[in-house]
């Protein structure tokens, strides 16, 4: 499945220093799984891996950065978990494609099963949507969020692919900026691929 990541409030919007006007989704796989649609980006996705990073049981408490986690093309799955049995964090939040002035995040809260993702500092020039929300199984905190960044797009495949969601950024290209922050504290574990030009 390919799909069309515009719509048509924004149909009007062209930036003049862009080469192209809209543009598709990258291709997923859809199965069926237990009666619920799961989608996955297409496994070809791992011809174009570059390096890798991968780091493990990493405690956020507040703000962090990680060394060399960062840039516009990426495929990186995040692991979010409670650091015990009872659930240990009231939100997590990973900022991407940050400049230190525009920057898009997702956040999750495990106490409300939500997933948002939100562009409003991510430089747009006009009053569109910029949030956008799903609801998520409970599993006590943990949860796998997958993002695939391709320089003015990002889309996000939560728990192996029961739920997707995409949007449009018109970041500069040059905002290659992560990060991540808790409320509480809370153990990640991160792998990174750079995605390479063929």
């Amino acid at each position: 499945m390919i799909g069309w990541m515009q719509n048509w409030d924004t149909c009007g919007i062209r930036r003049d220093d862009f080469p192209w006007f809209g543009q598709m989704s990258f291709p997923r796989e859809i199965t069926l799984h237990n009666n619920k649609l799961i989608q996955k980006p297409v496994r070809e996705i791992e011809n174009y891996y570059g390096k890798r990073i991968s780091r493990q049981n990493v405690l956020i408490s507040d703000s962090a950065s990680l060394s060399s986690i960062e840039g516009r093309c990426i495929d990186m799955t995040i692991n979010v978990r409670s650091t015990g049995d009872e659930l240990s964090y009231k939100k997590f939040e990973l900022r991407f494609a940050d400049n230190g002035k525009a920057y898009s995040t997702i956040e999750y809260d495990p106490e409300h099963n939500i997933v948002k993702i939100d562009r409003k500092h991510s430089g747009s020039r006009r009053a569109i949507v910029h949030q956008r929300r799903c609801r998520v199984s409970n599993n006590n905190g943990n949860i796998k969020l997958r993002l695939i960044l391709d320089r003015y797009s990002m889309e996000l495949f939560i728990n192996d692919g029961e739920q997707v969601m995409s949007m449009v950024i018109l970041t500069d290209i040059k905002a290659e900026g992560i990060s991540f922050k808790g409320i509480g504290e809370l153990l990640m574990d991160v792998e990174m691929y750079d995605l390479l030009k063929k």
